[in-house]
């Protein structure tokens, strides 16, 4: 029986039954609070057809909090899931018994929404009696330029979403080596919290985003975190906190911040962590040589969509020679075409895992995509190391 998808082991090699080419497969993602199912097909040359990529997004549901609530997200999903699937079917002209495989968001995310929608693909295999993909969110990430640009391993990837920030290469399918992650907060938690601070409302990251547009990136000066520190980690609380400490002084008796010293702040704020994501990127390209993918630098996750940390990296990029690969901004951020293309790659690798354990496969709120560098722990605790 063969082993199924497993956090433990960076290098996978295909042992889940034969390849299948050309197979069409249902991808479900319900890791945070957008609701996604997609039909993707993987054609015998390798290339992506996108039959489908249905999304439910309702960031009002938590609007009130000023963050996604994981009870009310999962919540979501239950009521949701079902009618998601059926519009993804529909808009491919598909039914359940056309598809030849089921893939479905694993973890690493938000517990009660990966166990609905983990669920709902198993029920769903079986009910068709095709194979089920557990796969990893951020794996899903990872080879999204796989399938919109038909990105060759190796490569360099910069993976900046709401939960996560690493810097990996990628040199082929389930073979991932970890060069360096955030040691506190994640590139998009720290735009959501900035974007609270604020008082623009979320989703953080468009939000900052737009105000940005009419602000001076240089009227706030501040911190470039890590700065005099080798290595490709990541830091944003320092940013974090120095936000709230303008924002404070600047607020009037009500608490609230002219809406000229707001953008000049967003737009300081998204210079600063651009400069960093791009600081510690140059780090890893520095270090990289031809067999670990040097000369592509593929950037993905949420934080990708940002127009000005693109044009940072890009910039970045023409200084070393480098060619930046981005997925279209609505693969960046979480949708389930890229959970089917994950379960399509591994299914014509013959990587899937055996239908027994993929039906015991658990739900994971921990999974990480690669062990962190020898020697360091990043980001560990009680429950183990974060994604």
């Amino acid at each position: 029986m063969s082993k199924p998808l497993m956090a433990e082991t960076h290098t996978h090699k295909p042992n889940g039954g034969p390849a299948v080419a050309g197979a069409v497969v249902l991808g479900v993602e319900t890791s945070c609070d957008d609701t996604a199912a997609a039909l993707v097909r993987r054609r015998p040359d390798g290339s992506a057809e996108i039959l489908s990529n249905a999304v439910w997004t309702d960031h009002d549901d938590h609007a009130a909090f000023g963050g996604v609530v994981p009870e009310i997200a999962a919540r979501s999903h239950v009521e949701r899931l079902d009618h998601v699937i059926a519009r993804a079917l529909d808009e491919a002209g598909m039914a359940v018994a056309d598809i030849d495989a089921v893939a479905a968001t694993a973890g690493p995310g938000l517990i009660g929404g990966v166990m609905v929608g983990l669920t709902a693909g198993k029920a769903i295999a079986m009910a068709g009696a095709v194979p089920l993909i557990p796969v990893n969110h951020l794996e899903g990430h990872a080879l999204t330029v796989r399938m919109t640009d038909r990105a060759q391993f190796p490569f360099l990837l910069l993976l900046i979403s709401g939960g996560h920030t690493q810097l990996l290469w990628v040199r082929g399918l389930g073979d991932y080596r970890r060069l360096g992650a955030t040691i506190d907060d994640a590139a998009g938690e720290a735009f959501d919290k900035t974007a609270k601070l604020l008082g623009l409302g979320q989703p953080g990251g468009p939000r900052v985003e737009s105000a940005a547009t009419g602000g001076r990136a240089d009227r706030y000066d501040l911190p470039e975190p890590l700065k005099t520190r080798a290595g490709c980690d990541f830091s944003f609380s320092g940013l974090k906190t120095a936000v709230r400490e303008i924002a404070e002084r600047m607020a009037d008796e009500t608490g609230r911040m002219a809406g000229q010293d707001v953008a000049d702040l967003a737009a300081s704020f998204q210079h600063a962590a651009a400069r960093h994501l791009a600081q510690r990127t140059g780090n890893a390209m520095d270090a990289a040589s031809v067999e670990d993918g040097a000369g592509r630098l593929v950037v993905a996750g949420g934080v990708a969509a940002n127009c000005a940390i693109k044009s940072m990296l890009s910039s970045l990029c023409e200084c070393k020679g480098w060619r930046l690969i981005a997925p279209p901004a609505k693969y960046c951020t979480d949708n389930a075409a890229m959970i089917a293309w994950a379960g399509a790659e591994r299914l014509a690798a013959g990587m899937a895992p055996d239908f027994d354990d993929a039906l015991a496969f658990a739900p994971r709120a921990r999974w990480p995509l690669a062990p962190p560098p020898e020697g360091r722990a990043i980001g560990g605790g009680r429950k183990g190391p974060k994604a």
